[in-house]
């Protein structure tokens, strides 16, 4: 067992589980709190204290600040890994449509230091023209709100350097295919609801990247199912980026969710992705947990934004 992390650091701790479990080994990231014995204090606030000769690994994870280019820069990486099925460049703005299906797929974000609300009118005909409301995505500190606009939906953008994260080892007990299979799409839902049928066509569009559609199946159904895709950000970062992460309802809060997780991030790794991100509803306190849990931390938010009713 590494000793390094000081007593208040924020660490990863990576122990084996006793016999009887489904998987011999978890992890839990958060402030450690004593090395005799081993003890950290997880997302949630409960300790996490276990014999020592249990632990298979303790390093530490370090935050830092965010600057704002790679906002921009992580946000064209996610832009290229769900972009719709239209898009077009405008004075620094993508802008992005998919017939209604998701705001992530019918927004515009300003990805460019250009990118200004002197575009606004230019922006909202384009969405016009299209039969669609105009939609802004705008993240914390490179956009501001226009004037009388309404802002709605804040998400909370999670991200992580796939170094200090500790991935499952051995053959994979996840799936991973190029195009959403049947058994995957009747577990996928968008924001609870199921997914218009044309939704495949839209959910393998990427940009300069790959895609992949993983499943945990168990002898009569699928337990869960996860999209990833791997791109790359302007500043040469590769990010794998995780989306539509369900888990069915019989199999939540015994570490799936983060079982397939970490096999997606796997395979982005061996695709050449060095960061991982994924998007939460800022109000979705368990989910957030279970990735901070998981060792992810907060890079960012963005809220979106829609012009009053006329």
């Amino acid at each position: 067992m590494t000793t390094d992390p000081e007593i208040g650091s924020r660490v990863v701790m990576r122990y084996r589980l006793p016999p009887g479990y489904a998987h011999p080994m978890t992890d839990v990231i958060g402030e450690l709190v004593s090395l005799d014995p081993p003890t950290v204090r997880g997302a949630n606030g409960h300790l996490i204290r276990v014999a020592a000769s249990r632990v298979v690994a303790l390093k530490a994870v370090g935050v830092r600040a965010i600057r704002n280019s790679e906002i921009r820069a992580l946000e064209h990486a996610a832009a290229d890994g769900w972009p719709g099925l239209e898009r077009e460049w405008l004075d620094g703005w993508l802008l992005r449509a998919g017939a209604s299906f998701t705001g992530r797929a019918n927004s515009a974000v300003p990805l460019h230091e250009s990118a200004n609300l002197s575009s606004l009118p230019r922006i909202s005909r384009w969405y016009q023209d299209r039969g669609q409301r105009p939609l802004l995505l705008l993240p914390d500190r490179i956009s501001t709100v226009p004037d009388d606009w309404q802002t709605w939906d804040e998400v909370v953008v999670l991200a992580a350097d796939i170094e200090n994260l500790m991935l499952p080892t051995g053959p994979s007990m996840v799936t991973v295919d190029d195009q959403p299979s049947a058994q995957w799409l009747s577990l996928y839902r968008y924001r609870g609801n199921l997914p218009p049928v044309w939704a495949p066509k839209m959910l393998v569009e990427v940009i300069d990247g790959v895609v992949g559609f993983g499943h945990l199946s168990g002898p009569d159904a699928t337990i869960a199912v996860a999209r990833a895709t791997v791109t790359t950000a302007p500043d040469d970062r590769r990010w794998v980026g995780l989306t539509a992460v369900e888990v069915g309802e019989d199999h939540r809060r015994r570490g799936v969710g983060t079982l397939i997780c970490a096999e997606m991030i796997r395979w982005g790794q061996e695709r050449g992705a060095t960061h991982v991100y994924l998007q939460v509803a800022a109000e979705n306190e368990a989910a957030l947990a279970m990735y901070a849990n998981f060792g992810l931390v907060e890079h960012h938010r963005y809220r979106y934004a829609t012009p009053p009713h006329e």
